[in-house]
């Protein structure tokens, strides 16, 4: 039953992906370059995209925090902590450079992937590189620290 549900929540993500166009490159550059709007070539129909996203997901997390469990597993997993880290930055601000460099986020390469683009799967290749060797510089020891185990 987990199973079945993942899938189909999963596709119904990228049908909404596909629908807003988050799969075409040109689209998300698009919205991402701020210097056009003073050429009336910006376009500003994801932030529409993000502003359904937000809204479905307070009116998720409203619901979710009166349950006493999740639907489909024995406990919520929520972080333990709270504290801000160098990491909590810096990951967010490589994963903004890389999608305002080419246009992809994960979500959209994959359905984009699943459409054909080669561009998605070339996306797709290279984030499982940075993902990998990301891993291995936070598992590296460094004279301050010990080598840590990520899982």
């Amino acid at each position: 039953m987990r199973l079945v549900l993942n899938l189909l929540i999963g596709l119904l993500f990228g049908a909404g992906l596909m629908l807003a166009g988050m799969t075409n490159p040109a689209k998300v550059l698009a919205f991402l370059d701020i210097g056009a709007l003073w050429q009336n070539g910006w376009d500003p129909s994801l932030a529409f995209v993000m502003a359904g996203a937000i809204g479905v997901g307070f009116v998720g997390f409203t619901w979710i925090g009166r349950w006493s469990r999740p639907l489909v597993a024995g406990s919520f997993d929520l972080p333990g902590r709270q504290d801000l880290e160098p990491r909590l930055f810096t990951g967010p601000a490589i994963f903004g450079i890389g999608w305002g460099l080419v246009g992809f986020c994960p979500g959209p390469a994959l359905a984009g992937w699943g459409l054909g683009l080669w561009q998605a799967g070339l996306f797709g290749v290279a984030m499982v590189i940075g993902m990998v060797a990301a891993r291995w510089l936070a598992a590296r020891p460094t004279p301050s620290r010990p080598a840590a185990t990520i899982g």
